[in-house]
């Protein structure tokens, strides 16, 4: 089990590393995309026309190949006041019922998404702004990171088991 979490984890490294080269092309796109508005190096092109399509596609990409990563990490956005004021074992509590709800959203979302992935493959729906592209093509990474999501609270949770009786430490503003 520890071997198929350490596998997991570098996954989810390798996705946030991907994640940091969206947001690398993201800002030279958007570098190259105000230069060329300003600076008329070819006469007829003004611009990137199609940069802010991409640019939300890439912002919705990083958000979704981050999320797991950052779980994992701890660094996610957590209120934690209840556990610091309840006693650990009550605290340890919480974390359970806590993790039982968000497994069962990520999974629900992961099953949801994972059909209307489906369905907009199966109708050949479109996505038309600037760029024609197939709708689906977003609409599938949903599902796939809300499965890592799910897989990594079955971590989660298994790492809660083998620790000690009180709330976790990670995600803590104040010590």
């Amino acid at each position: 089990m520890q071997r198929l979490e350490a596998t997991f984890g570098r996954l989810l490294d390798a996705l946030a590393l991907a994640a940091c080269a969206l947001i690398l092309g993201m800002t030279l796109m958007i570098c190259a995309d105000v230069f060329l508005r300003n600076v008329r190096i070819i006469p007829a092109m003004v611009g990137l026309e199609w940069a802010n399509e991409i640019s939300e596609a890439m912002l919705f990409l990083v958000t979704l190949l981050t999320a797991p990563w950052l779980l994992r990490r701890g660094q996610h956005i957590r209120v934690d006041i209840v556990l610091r004021a309840v006693p650990p074992p009550v605290g340890w509590v919480f974390e359970w019922i806590v993790d039982t709800l968000a497994l069962g959203c990520c999974a629900l979302i992961a099953w949801y998404s994972a059909r209307a992935a489906w369905a907009s493959f199966a109708a050949g729906s479109l996505s038309i702004k600037t760029l024609i592209t197939p709708e689906w093509w977003l609409l599938s990474v949903l599902p796939l990171a809300f499965a890592a999501l799910t897989l990594e609270m079955l971590f989660r949770m298994r790492r809660l088991y083998l620790g000690p009786r009180a709330p976790r430490d990670d995600a803590v503003s104040t010590g």
